[in-house]
């Protein structure tokens, strides 16, 4: 199914309202003037909600998308779209991308 593609400004967050940012991003590609971000990438998650053990497994720390475009490369990598599919770490919940930007969908 096609969809947009990530990029650097994307808004990510893990299931618990805590913000999610790229560690890295790919310059080469650039959508809407904003590095683009490929599967290879790792989230890092900040103010994560879930409480700490022994009440949960403890609030999302990193991220990982383990799915990404199936036609659409960037350098090696699948370029990560809006619908991708994630798991955080301790608390396996999936990162939820809210706004991206609109002109560039990959399938």
């Amino acid at each position: 199914m096609p969809g947009f593609m990530l990029h650097l400004g994307a808004t990510v967050v893990c299931s618990h309202g805590g913000p999610a940012q790229p560690v890295a991003s790919n310059a080469r590609v650039l959508l809407s003037g904003r590095p683009a971000v490929t599967i290879a990438t790792h989230y890092a998650v900040t103010g994560c909600a879930l409480l700490p053990p022994p009440a949960s497994t403890g609030p999302c720390h990193t991220a990982q998308f383990v799915t990404g475009a199936s036609r659409v490369t960037i350098a090696g990598q699948p370029a990560l779209l809006q619908d991708s599919r994630s798991i955080c770490a301790p608390s396996g919940a999936p990162l939820l991308v809210s706004t991206t930007q609109t002109r560039v969908t990959a399938i």
